[in-house]
């Protein structure tokens, strides 16, 4: 709930002026998740009067913008406000750029109109409510965000008109998210990079070192932690560090001039490497904190990631590959559904044995349609012969072990060759 202070009217006061939407927890950042295009925003605007007072009118106001606004020259800082002016920095020594574009704009009146000849209503004493309802335009809507030189935002605003005072508003912020799946294609293919760096200073080079890196996806979402696969191999004299960030990079365009504000959002640090040494990440993780997800429709303002994995060289510039990253705010179902897929297959494949399987297993084939009489004593030599004594004597001791190959199995019955010695006792009933 959003709500201005009292103030003073002609014959009354206004105790209280608030803003309440119907889904609170879409309206800001609390998990809620935001509006999106085509989403209806309802609520109600509460007043509460202490004694009656004349007003000329009840308004309501939502409006969307992205605005950008910064000064050319060193030390010229500017930020847009909330859908407003920009906010006044240093003053820098070049010109001023600044651009706008209007995504939602809608205005209703929630008060009746005064009666003919009059120029104001008279509102009673007490407690009044005046419901509203709008929907949001069908068309994408970009993603709320805040920048370092200017923003993406949306609200929703009341204004109090009174013919004696100066008119009355109370504000609230709306949450708005474009959402972006990373289940597509675009964004579940793999990205690799690899790159080597000679390591020295003018002709004393003391070698190079190599660095490849792969992630499994392009498109992740916050929370999320992202396994990093490298290999690293250190062939300089050095001893070099492995890192990994994940950095945004904001960009801004106005009066045919850019401006970038990038920074890191997070980082990760792998373990020394000698020289001569070599080192391998299978999967080393990075989890992405809570940040804006990638904007990448609109015209003034694009917010993208990439992934940057770099070594620190010593005396030497860094080595460093930067994957592109988009943070999305569907997350990949793709390891629960390959799952599923497996595990349908994996029954489609098995389901052929409830339909060949026997109710009674048959007998294993005769030995004898297997392997012929002629074949069997072809493979089973005749005993050997006796050795002399002498000759025995005159060389050393073998053992002669008779061959079973394709040795016969012993015959499949059913009856059993070796019957117990208890004999079972039937009961026996007798008629009377």
């Amino acid at each position: 709930m959003a709500a201005a202070g009292p103030g003073l009217g002609a014959g009354g006061k206004v105790k209280t002026l608030a803003l309440v939407l119907e889904d609170e927890a879409r309206r800001g950042d609390a998990g809620g998740g935001g509006y999106c295009s085509g989403d209806t925003v309802s609520g109600q605007v509460l007043l509460e009067l202490a004694g009656a007072l004349p007003l000329r009118g009840l308004r309501l106001e939502a409006a969307g913008r992205a605005r950008v606004a910064w000064s050319e020259g060193s030390g010229a800082v500017a930020t847009a406000g909330a859908c407003g002016a920009a906010a006044a920095g240093v003053p820098g020594v070049g010109p001023r750029r600044e651009a706008e574009v209007r995504y939602l704009d809608i205005r209703q009146s929630l008060l009746r109109r005064p009666p003919a000849g009059e120029e104001s209503l008279i509102l009673l004493d007490g407690r009044h409510e005046f419901p509203f309802s709008f929907q949001l335009p069908q068309e994408p809507l970009v993603t709320s965000f805040t920048g370092k030189y200017g923003s993406i935002q949306y609200y929703v605003k009341a204004i109090l008109e009174r013919p004696a005072a100066p008119d009355q508003s109370v504000q609230t912020e709306l949450q708005v998210i474009s959402h972006i799946d990373v289940n597509s294609p675009a964004l579940l293919t793999p990205v690799l990079r690899s790159q080597e760096k000679m390591v020295g200073c003018w002709f004393f080079t003391s070698g190079p070192v190599s660095l490849s890196a792969k992630i499994e996806r392009k498109g992740y979402c916050n929370g999320e932690a992202i396994p990093i696969y490298a290999e690293i191999e250190n062939c300089s004299s050095r001893l070099i560090v492995p890192k990994a960030a994940i950095f945004q990079t904001q960009t801004y365009l106005a009066s045919g001039k850019t401006k970038t504000f990038r920074q890191m959002v997070a980082n990760v640090r792998g373990n020394h490497i000698a020289s001569g040494s070599t080192d391998t990440w299978n999967g080393k993780t990075l989890k992405i904190p809570p940040v804006s997800p990638s904007i990448l429709d609109c015209c003034i303002i694009r917010v993208e990631y990439s992934l940057a994995v770099y070594i620190h060289i010593p005396g030497a510039k860094k080595l460093m590959i930067e994957m592109p990253l988009v943070i999305g705010t569907i997350p990949c179902i793709g390891f629960s559904s390959r799952n599923s897929s497996i595990t349908s297959q994996f029954s489609m494949d098995m389901s052929w044995l409830a339909l060949t399987m026997p109710e009674h297993p048959e007998a294993p084939p005769n030995y004898a349609d297997v392997v012929s009489e002629e074949e069997f004593s072809r493979h089973v030599p005749a005993y050997p012969p006796l050795i002399d004594c002498e000759e025995q004597l005159c060389c050393p001791v073998f053992a002669y072990i008779q061959e079973f190959r394709f040795q016969p199995p012993p015959l499949y019955s059913e009856i059993d060759p070796h019957p117990t010695d208890v004999e079972e006792i039937q009961p026996v009933s007798f008629m009377v």
